[in-house]
């Protein structure tokens, strides 16, 4: 509704069609029941439920009753694998929703950035409504996969900056 609403009051253009259709309704990814979930993670429905409420596991919208993508999987066999370590399920939920707001925050400043400085760049350029359609679902596309990889590759070199600060604090 939000979005017809937008198209209304001429805050979208027609050549945003196509973005808002891959934002609004993306490829529909295999997904899994929080049962199923559970059975093929091997991880309780109740502590499934405690990490959606933190904000690290988000059901799909629109179904009947909750399903998750399929790829949670992985990022559920992650989780287990630092518990398996000996970090403590406590602690690590708390990182977790810590995390999870801050990406939040970020990815929402990011959209606006994209929105500002690229999606408006776009529609002013004018011409044919197609061409720019296609424009701009292809960059948003390139620019997803962008951002991934650049937020993997600051994580992870913080992450090694921290780890040899702490050892250096400790010597």
């Amino acid at each position: 509704m939000t979005v017809i609403q937008r198209f209304l009051n001429g805050e979208l253009e027609a050549s945003d069609e196509a973005l808002v259709a891959a934002v609004t309704h993306p490829s529909a990814p295999a997904t899994l029941t929080l049962a199923e979930l559970a059975e093929r993670s091997g991880v309780a429905e109740p502590l499934l439920l405690s990490l959606q409420q933190a904000g690290l596991l988000v059901p799909i919208e629109g179904g009947d009753q909750p399903e998750y993508p399929a790829d949670d999987l992985e990022a559920i066999a992650a989780g287990m694998k630092l518990i398996a370590a000996g970090v403590p399920l406590g602690s690590l939920m708390e990182l977790g929703e810590d995390y999870a707001a801050a990406v939040d925050r970020t990815a929402r400043q990011a959209v606006d950035l994209f929105d500002h400085h690229v999606r408006e760049r776009i529609q002013a350029e004018g011409g044919e409504t197609e061409a720019a359609e296609r424009r701009l679902l292809q960059t948003f596309n390139e620019l997803l996969e962008a951002s991934g990889t650049l937020v993997r590759h600051h994580f992870q070199r913080t992450l090694i900056r921290a780890a040899r600060e702490h050892i250096e604090k400790k010597a």
